[in-house]
């Protein structure tokens, strides 16, 4: 019923991924570059707070206090804005290079490298505003909304709860002088930003699980869009079958014009199976006539056996023979005193002597 239907049922080929990725189908959730941001942030301002926080004390310091500037000219106005511009830059400057790290990984975890210039070049229908009124009321901006207002339930529970638990300290504080009330305070907002910042991870985790189980069902294909797959990346499977039966048959007339003018046929046993042909007259060495693997090598088998041809066991020189020589080309000079070897053997059992090559002229 499903193929007939039309139903999606099959999972996605590796050809359907790829074209789905160039089009810019992947798995992405907003929220997970913003939320690893906000954790990783508030926890390296928790690490490096005072680090960062004296070059700019110190900055504050010496800019409101100190000897009032009787004189304000040009030039010291760009020297004074300079040097501030040298200290802010030298405290934050690290701290946002941190952040456009942090923002650069958590892409490429989600999507890799991945350069789409179509979807950055200007689309005019992308404005269209009745395009634009149903993708605002469309099923999915309404699970985005509720999406959202869940999001917004869990940060003011996870916040209320946390201040909830340190409200014996907050109560404490209103004996403190006011630099120790402020570092408390933001000791507090800093923990329970963390808080905030890690229950929004989790959200965000969750819904990238969600992007993925849901961009896998998007591009799940149709059996009969897997077979239309098939036959325009490999052709029509009947007009393969046909080209593969016309070359096999192609083969195997070959072999049966070559093998039975071959002198031996050497094997591996089973596996592997080479013909040679040597003529003192007409060549310098013995030349490789036919060779085959599985069902070819068989068929030279049978061949060699319907005509009388020897069969002779020699793994290493059938192997050599059949990875380093092509068929009707001469056996190469290593592998001469194996060959001489096996023909002499041959014609020993044939009552023959082994024909000695023309001197060269």
């Amino acid at each position: 019923m499903a193929e007939q239907s039309g139903e999606r049922t099959q999972d996605a080929t590796p050809h359907r991924r790829k074209q789905a990725r160039e089009q810019g189908q992947v798995a992405r959730s907003q929220d997970l570059g913003s939320a690893v941001l906000l954790v990783c942030g508030i926890g390296a301002i928790m690490m490096l707070g005072p680090m960062l926080a004296s070059p700019m004390v110190a900055l504050m310091r010496d800019q409101l206090g100190g000897e009032a500037w009787l004189v304000m000219d040009h030039d010291m106005a760009v020297h004074q804005w300079w040097r501030i511009l040298a200290i802010v830059s030298w405290a934050l400057l690290p701290l946002l290079g941190l952040f456009a790290l942090l923002a650069f990984l958590s892409q490429l975890f989600q999507v890799g490298f991945l350069f789409l210039p179509d979807k950055v070049a200007p689309d005019l229908s992308r404005i269209n505003v009745l395009s634009g009124f149903r993708r605002l009321f469309s099923v999915t901006s309404a699970a985005r909304l509720g999406f959202g207002v869940f999001k917004v339930l869990i940060v003011g529970t996870v916040a209320g709860v946390s201040v909830y638990l340190d409200s014996e300290r907050i109560m404490e504080m209103i004996a403190l002088e006011l630099p120790q009330l402020t570092l408390e305070l933001i000791d507090i907002l800093l923990w329970t930003a963390l808080k905030v910042g890690a229950a929004l991870l989790i959200l965000a985790l969750l819904d990238y699980a969600f992007q993925r189980w849901k961009l896998e069902e998007d591009i799940k294909m149709t059996t009969q869009e897997v077979r239309e797959e098939m036959k325009n990346l490999q052709g029509d499977p009947q007009v393969a079958a046909r080209r593969r039966a016309v070359q096999r048959q192609l083969v195997l007339n070959r072999l049966a014009s070559a093998v039975p003018q071959a002198d031996v046929v050497v094997t591996n046993p089973t596996e592997l199976a080479v013909a040679i042909k040597y003529d003192a007259e007409t060549m310098l060495a013995p030349v490789v006539v036919a060779k085959g693997a599985g069902l070819i090598a068989q068929r030279i088998r049978r061949l060699a056996l319907e005509h009388g041809i020897p069969i002779m066991e020699r793994k290493p020189l059938a192997q050599a023979l059949y990875r380093e020589v092509d068929v009707n080309h001469p056996v190469p000079s290593q592998q001469f005193a194996a060959v001489a070897e096996v023909l002499a053997y041959v014609y020993q059992l044939q009552g023959k002597t082994l024909p000695t090559p023309p001197p060269a002229a």
